[in-house]
């Protein structure tokens, strides 16, 4: 049985009067590479924390000498732990979207916690979770986050990003097509690519699709093939990464633009041309993606589909990759689907699923609210 998400969502700040003035409503994208948080007191309609952190921790390794690590630290986190990469073990807490070190998990959850304002009493988070994620992995969050934040609710992340997208002052437009109403949500993240319909509920596993094609995978994808053209070229995956966040491309009409990396060979610097196996990579994901989201609008309620369809929304970091909303819903086209229209929702897009996560943070009901002891 499905819940409904959207009577709480009116403007009005519900229940605020019975949180003590000190209570922090927190949103939170717990991703797998990069999460993003937002706060603000109770009584305020301001963001007051706004933050994107890499989800790693980095440990000093045994050799690092005196001074070497800020405060000579045993643990750095986020972009300071990439800063000093070379010096530490990394850890990255979560994989596919959920929790797969449960002790980094924890340090880097009190991190999270030590962004948030010295004066904040009782802190009430609402956590973004992949669709798919079971009850394991929402009580591995809930240790994680034990003793550090005091209330927590879990919701669905493409129904955040869909409620971090609305735009409210347009409800009343009978123009406007609200994501929270009907929408289908391609949220391409590092572990998975999650293709999900939003309809006025919370997502149930009926209602998604995932797959691991996600961008790590794309990432080994296209280092593979690097390595089979240029065996010596010495490429790891992290670069391989940032080949591809700057050059990824899908059907460019006019050719990709050239993705050129320099590699160190026997010490020399060395230029290769390796837009093709970006491209292998970057169609691949495309591929997957029509795959999943053509199955999804056939399980959805037919009397729904005509604007369902006009409502296609893909986010996530592989929502970068140029090209690919254009060629998805080109892709829709050739399928025979009735004038599809797909939106990209851009840079910004890890901001949604925060902002979403606070909006249902200030709205939701006293009893919504899980305890977490100890």
């Amino acid at each position: 049985m499905k819940t409904n998400a959207v009577s709480h969502m009116a403007p009005n700040i519900v229940d605020s009067a019975a949180l003590c003035s000190s209570t922090y409503l927190v949103g939170l994208d717990w991703g797998t590479n990069t999460s993003c948080l937002m706060a603000a007191p109770v009584n305020s309609v301001d963001v007051q924390v706004k933050d994107l952190i890499p989800t790693v921790v980095g440990f000093a390794k045994d050799d690092v000498l005196h001074s070497v690590l800020p405060g000579n630290a045993k643990m750095l986190f986020g972009r300071d732990a990439l800063k000093y990469k070379l010096h530490l073990e990394l850890h990255r807490p979560l994989s596919g979207g959920v929790i797969a070190e449960q002790d980094t998990a924890t340090l880097y959850a009190k991190y999270l916690r030590s962004r948030l304002p010295a004066e904040a009493g009782e802190i009430r988070a609402v956590i973004g979770m992949p669709a798919s994620s079971n009850l394991s992995a929402r009580e591995n969050a809930r240790n994680a986050l034990r003793g550090l934040f005091q209330k927590v609710i879990f919701v669905p992340e493409p129904f955040l990003a869909a409620l971090g997208y609305r735009d409210e002052s347009k409800l009343e437009d009978p123009e406007y097509l609200d994501p929270v109403l009907n929408s289908l949500y391609v949220d391409i993240g590092a572990g998975s690519t999650d293709v999900c319909i939003v309809q006025g509920c919370y997502p149930t596993v009926d209602d998604q699709l995932s797959d691991t094609l996600a961008g790590d995978k794309v990432d080994s994808m296209i280092l593979d093939a690097i390595l089979q053209n240029h065996p010596d070229s010495g490429l790891s995956v992290s670069r391989v990464r940032e080949i591809k966040e700057k050059n990824s491309w899908v059907l460019a009409e006019d050719g990709a633009t050239p993705a050129i990396a320099t590699v160190i060979v026997q010490g020399k610097p060395r230029k290769l041309d390796v837009t093709k196996e970006v491209g292998i990579g970057c169609e691949a994901l495309l591929n997957r993606v029509f795959e999943m989201t053509c199955q999804l609008i056939a399980k959805a309620n037919p009397e729904s589909v005509q604007e369902l369809l006009q409502n296609i929304i893909v986010t996530g970091g592989g929502s970068l990759i140029k090209g690919f909303g254009v060629a998805l819903q080109t892709k829709l086209l050739e399928e025979g689907f009735e004038n599809p229209r797909v939106k990209v929702l851009g840079d910004d897009y890890k901001n949604y699923v925060a902002l979403g996560a606070l909006k249902a943070a200030r709205h939701a009901k006293e009893h919504q609210w899980q305890t977490l002891v100890g």
